[in-house]
């Protein structure tokens, strides 16, 4: 989408239908007109700065939200889907699900880990934080001076700018990474 009048008239549809208002409930939250609302959705509007900040603010969004001309993708990968990259010392695969688009710093994985592999990593670039959801299994997860042992369903974040471990306990594990850089 290359119009930004249209862009905005889309990101306020489809925000406004994510809370489930009115034109008439965002209007009143936001502090402008009725029918300057309904004019920006027509994509007839040219809206000032201040308008979209209200609207933006009484949405609870970032202001991006309603003037970015990029639509929102949906990607779905199946189980046993995409590249699994395998560790050298084995029993370890790590699939990237989503890579951090440009300007944005974050990468999600799906790992498999076979009971006993241990996976040693050396410490990401400063400011890194990994993310980790044990989804079956259980594991020894975090810094590698103290490593926390996670079953199904725990959650763990600790500093990925230090070494860290990650290793499969009794029947291996399965698990969502996300690596966030700050």
């Amino acid at each position: 989408m290359s119009d930004p009048v249209q862009a905005v008239a889309t990101g306020l549809q489809r925000e406004r239908a994510r809370v489930g208002w009115s034109m008439g409930e965002l209007a009143r939250r936001a502090g402008v007109a009725k029918s300057t609302l309904s004019q920006l959705e027509a994509g007839s509007g040219n809206p000032s700065v201040e308008t979209l900040w209200a609207l933006a603010t009484a949405l609870g969004i970032p202001f991006s939200r309603l003037v970015d001309l990029e639509p929102v993708q949906v990607t779905v990968l199946r189980a046993g889907e995409g590249v699994a990259y395998a560790s050298e010392a084995g029993g370890y695969l790590a699939t990237l699900l989503s890579s951090a688009p440009p300007g944005s710093r974050r990468d999600i994985y799906r790992l498999e880990v076979a009971e006993g592999a241990r996976r040693e990593s050396d410490p990401h670039p400063g400011g890194t934080t990994e993310h980790v959801l044990l989804c079956s299994g259980s594991a020894l997860i975090g810094p590698a001076d103290r490593p926390v042992e996670l079953h199904a369903g725990d959650f763990i974040s600790y500093p990925g700018d230090a070494p860290h471990v990650f290793e499969g306990g009794p029947g291996g594990a399965l698990a969502v990474l996300v690596s966030e850089q700050r």
